[in-house]
């Protein structure tokens, strides 16, 4: 079973007062990024992993989606979710990413957020997906950047001139990594570049497009404080489309 962090009262405490989460999709600023990988939503069956207050699972459905069905770990993120949707074609469900069995082709988009890094067996977790999808469904997710999450104690230091850098050490060595955010040794799993994108490729997967998320200067301008994020790739965001598994 994956850790559960988010029914943590000091973690969810903190987690809640992200931007991200007072703000919904607007407070995320790879949101455009993510929005332009998205298929047209009209009639579509979607499917939202770790799907936290819902905002997501909301929008797309305000899009068109004949159906979400959004999922989590966190009895929290699920009773948050429930009281702030009043929609029946919205069905929210606590589920375990580690163990999820989705039904045979009964959806044609499944979307995650920065989740899919808190699952150790994400092999299994491609495969189940691409058995989950219609012909020609697709897949659009963000994690956490391998390059953001590979240091064992991630955070910024300062160069010679005193400029921010992040630290990138034990790259090519994955496997669990834990830090300190909101709540003590918070578990996370890093995986190469490669690794994730070949994990996809094996399971039958098409990349249709790769983005390492930065800041437009447009929205550098609003919140200046997103400067620092040009200096490396906190997320990695992609697309990909069900094909045949090799």
């Amino acid at each position: 079973m994956a850790q559960n962090i988010y029914d943590n009262p000091d973690f969810f405490a903190g987690y809640s007062r992200l931007p991200r989460q007072v703000q919904g999709l607007d407070g995320a600023p790879e949101w455009p990024a993510v929005r332009a990988m998205l298929p047209a939503l009209t009639g579509k069956r979607v499917a939202d992993l770790g799907c936290g207050f819902g905002w997501a699972s909301r929008w797309m459905r305000a899009q068109g989606a004949v159906s979400v069905l959004g999922l989590d770990l966190s009895q929290n993120m699920i009773a948050r979710a429930k009281v702030d949707t009043s929609d029946p074609a919205i069905e929210y469900l606590l589920a375990d990413l580690e163990t999820l069995e989705l039904p045979e082709a009964a959806f044609d988009l499944i979307h995650s957020a920065l989740t899919f890094h808190y699952v150790e067996d994400f092999r299994r977790l491609a495969r189940m997906i691409h058995k989950a999808l219609a012909g020609g469904g697709d897949l659009v997710f963000t994690i956490e950047h391998p390059i953001f999450m590979a240091a064992a104690h991630p955070h910024w230091i300062a160069d010679e001139d005193g400029r921010k850098t992040w630290p990138v050490n034990g790259y090519s060595v994955e496997g669990e990594r834990r830090a300190d955010w909101f709540a003590k040794d918070v578990l996370k799993y890093h995986r190469t570049l490669g690794t994730t994108l070949n994990t996809l490729i094996d399971a039958g997967f098409e990349l249709r497009r790769v983005e390492e998320f930065a800041p437009t200067r447009e929205q550098i301008e609003r919140l200046p404080e997103l400067a620092e994020e040009l200096e490396r790739p906190m997320m990695l965001l992609v697309s990909a489309r069900k094909t045949e598994p090799r």
